[in-house]
């Protein structure tokens, strides 16, 4: 007797095999974002001017925003390849230690890149061009 089980699409398991590929970046990854915090904060501490702060928060950003986007290939590969057209699924796998870990862990990176865009990243005034 056989019983019928609707596979996965073509889509899904590309993409399945494209996130496992990316995730496996995300511990080197997430050092470079750890080294560019610690220059920022270096550079803080050393009270040096808003441009050099400017561009150690620019690449902060930029390092949390890669391993960012390798965490959440590792949280999507994690919750299989189900969940890539099954919301139901995705759920479930939310649900698991796995699954949970990976949430943590988006979250906590998104909360920390936002937290420098608000934070970190001075602002400084452009400059204004003179009139003749």
């Amino acid at each position: 007797m056989a019983f019928f089980r609707p596979r996965v699409s073509r889509e899904a398991e590309v993409r399945y095999h494209a996130d496992q590929e990316i995730s496996k970046s995300y511990p080197e990854l997430l050092e470079k974002a750890r080294q560019a915090e610690q220059t920022l904060r270096e550079l803080r501490a050393a009270a040096v001017d808003e441009i050099e702060l400017l561009a150690a928060g620019r690449e902060f950003d930029r390092t949390l925003t890669d391993a960012l986007r390798a965490a959440e290939a590792g949280q999507r590969a994690t919750f299989g390849v189900k969940a890539y057209d099954n919301r139901i699924a995705r759920r479930k796998a939310k649900a698991t230690p796995d699954g949970s870990m990976w949430t943590a862990e988006v979250d906590r990176l998104r909360t920390l890149r936002e937290d420098n865009r608000m934070w970190g990243i001075p602002r400084v005034p452009r400059p204004v061009p003179a009139s003749h």
